[in-house]
Protein backbone atom coordinates (compact mmCIF):
# COMPACT_ATOMS: atom_id res chain seq x y z
CA UNK A 1 0.00 0.00 0.00
CA UNK A 2 1.24 3.27 -0.83
CA UNK A 3 0.46 6.52 0.82
CA UNK A 4 1.17 9.60 -0.86
CA UNK A 5 0.29 13.09 1.35
CA UNK A 6 1.33 16.95 0.72
CA UNK A 7 0.97 19.69 3.03
CA UNK A 8 0.42 23.35 0.88
CA UNK A 9 0.67 26.90 2.33
CA UNK A 10 -0.92 29.18 -0.02
CA UNK A 11 -0.51 33.49 0.43
CA UNK A 12 -1.92 35.48 -2.34
CA UNK A 13 -1.65 39.29 -1.84
CA UNK A 14 -3.10 42.29 -4.21
CA UNK A 15 -2.14 45.91 -3.99
CA UNK A 16 -4.57 48.39 -5.54
CA UNK A 17 -2.90 52.10 -5.14
CA UNK A 18 -5.31 54.97 -3.62
CA UNK A 19 -3.46 57.59 -5.43
CA UNK A 20 -3.74 60.26 -2.11
CA UNK A 21 -1.13 57.97 -0.59
CA UNK A 22 2.38 59.35 0.12
CA UNK A 23 3.77 55.99 -1.05
CA UNK A 24 4.78 55.81 -4.90
CA UNK A 25 3.95 52.79 -6.42
CA UNK A 26 7.71 51.88 -6.91
CA UNK A 27 7.44 50.82 -2.71
CA UNK A 28 4.76 47.93 -3.30
CA UNK A 29 4.60 44.77 -5.32
CA UNK A 30 1.09 44.68 -6.82
CA UNK A 31 0.89 41.07 -6.52
CA UNK A 32 2.58 38.34 -4.51
CA UNK A 33 1.95 34.85 -4.75
CA UNK A 34 3.74 32.13 -2.12
CA UNK A 35 3.03 28.73 -2.21
CA UNK A 36 4.74 26.21 -0.38
CA UNK A 37 4.55 22.70 -0.81
CA UNK A 38 6.53 19.55 1.31
CA UNK A 39 5.39 15.83 0.82
CA UNK A 40 3.55 15.35 4.13
CA UNK A 41 3.51 11.89 5.24
CA UNK A 42 6.03 11.33 7.42
CA UNK A 43 6.41 14.84 8.67
CA UNK A 44 6.33 15.31 12.73
CA UNK A 45 4.93 17.89 14.70
CA UNK A 46 8.01 20.18 15.03
CA UNK A 47 8.81 19.53 11.06
CA UNK A 48 5.54 20.95 10.53
CA UNK A 49 6.08 23.74 12.84
CA UNK A 50 9.22 24.53 10.95
CA UNK A 51 7.40 24.30 7.42
CA UNK A 52 4.85 27.06 9.06
CA UNK A 53 8.06 29.47 10.40
CA UNK A 54 8.73 29.24 6.80
CA UNK A 55 5.69 30.52 5.75
CA UNK A 56 4.99 33.46 8.19
CA UNK A 57 8.49 34.86 7.38
CA UNK A 58 7.91 34.53 3.68
CA UNK A 59 4.71 36.57 4.68
CA UNK A 60 6.60 39.16 6.24
CA UNK A 61 6.09 37.92 9.93
CA UNK A 62 9.04 38.99 12.20
CA UNK A 63 11.37 36.21 13.76
CA UNK A 64 10.30 37.51 17.46
CA UNK A 65 6.60 37.04 16.89
CA UNK A 66 6.87 34.06 15.63
CA UNK A 67 8.72 32.56 18.58
CA UNK A 68 6.35 34.50 20.92
CA UNK A 69 3.28 33.40 19.15
CA UNK A 70 5.07 29.07 18.93
CA UNK A 71 5.96 29.71 23.20
CA UNK A 72 1.94 31.18 23.62
CA UNK A 73 0.61 27.26 22.30
CA UNK A 74 2.36 26.01 25.30
CA UNK A 75 2.28 28.89 28.28
CA UNK A 76 -1.50 30.31 28.59
CA UNK A 77 -4.03 29.67 30.71
CA UNK A 78 -5.85 27.14 28.96
CA UNK A 79 -2.96 24.66 29.28
CA UNK A 80 -2.31 23.01 32.77
CA UNK A 81 0.78 23.76 35.06
CA UNK A 82 1.95 19.86 34.20
CA UNK A 83 2.22 20.19 30.78
CA UNK A 84 4.09 23.87 31.37
CA UNK A 85 6.87 22.16 33.58
CA UNK A 86 7.43 19.07 31.20
CA UNK A 87 8.25 21.14 28.31
CA UNK A 88 10.39 23.50 31.23
CA UNK A 89 11.86 20.19 31.66
CA UNK A 90 12.31 19.25 28.12
CA UNK A 91 14.09 22.64 27.17
CA UNK A 92 16.16 23.28 30.57
CA UNK A 93 13.86 26.35 31.76
CA UNK A 94 13.01 27.89 35.08
CA UNK A 95 9.65 29.12 35.78
CA UNK A 96 9.31 32.30 37.83
CA UNK A 97 8.02 30.39 40.77
CA UNK A 98 11.07 28.63 40.77
CA UNK A 99 13.76 31.35 40.65
CA UNK A 100 14.17 31.91 44.14
CA UNK A 101 15.14 28.27 44.97
CA UNK A 102 17.49 28.64 41.88
CA UNK A 103 19.51 31.23 43.23
CA UNK A 104 19.37 29.72 46.72
CA UNK A 105 20.75 26.57 44.92
CA UNK A 106 23.32 28.60 43.03
CA UNK A 107 24.48 30.10 46.07
CA UNK A 108 24.91 26.90 48.33
CA UNK A 109 27.16 25.73 45.33
CA UNK A 110 29.06 28.87 44.78
CA UNK A 111 30.29 28.80 48.62
CA UNK A 112 30.91 25.07 48.54
CA UNK A 113 33.09 26.03 45.62
CA UNK A 114 34.64 28.86 47.04
CA UNK A 115 35.34 26.88 50.22
CA UNK A 116 36.70 23.97 48.34
CA UNK A 117 39.02 26.18 46.63
CA UNK A 118 40.05 27.86 49.61
CA UNK A 119 40.91 24.75 51.25
CA UNK A 120 43.30 23.46 48.45
CA UNK A 121 46.63 23.78 47.47
CA UNK A 122 47.17 25.74 44.03
CA UNK A 123 50.09 23.88 41.90
CA UNK A 124 51.78 24.62 39.09
CA UNK A 125 49.67 26.68 35.83
CA UNK A 126 46.87 26.59 38.34
CA UNK A 127 45.90 22.98 38.71
CA UNK A 128 44.36 21.62 42.41
CA UNK A 129 46.50 18.93 43.17
CA UNK A 130 44.57 15.73 44.62
CA UNK A 131 45.37 13.89 47.82
CA UNK A 132 47.68 11.99 46.60
CA UNK A 133 49.90 14.80 44.72
CA UNK A 134 49.61 16.93 47.74
CA UNK A 135 50.91 14.15 50.20
CA UNK A 136 54.07 13.64 47.52
CA UNK A 137 54.57 17.35 48.07
CA UNK A 138 54.46 17.44 51.40
CA UNK A 139 57.13 14.21 51.70
CA UNK A 140 59.17 16.30 49.30
CA UNK A 141 58.47 13.85 46.10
Amino acid sequence: MTYNAEVQFKFDATWTPSYSSSFSDDDFIPEEHYLITAPAADLNAKQYFKLFEKFMLCVGMNPDSIRSGAMSLVFNDWTSEEEQRKVCKEYELTMDEHLHDRFIEWKKNEEELAEKIANSVIGAMGTVLNEEELTNLEEGQ
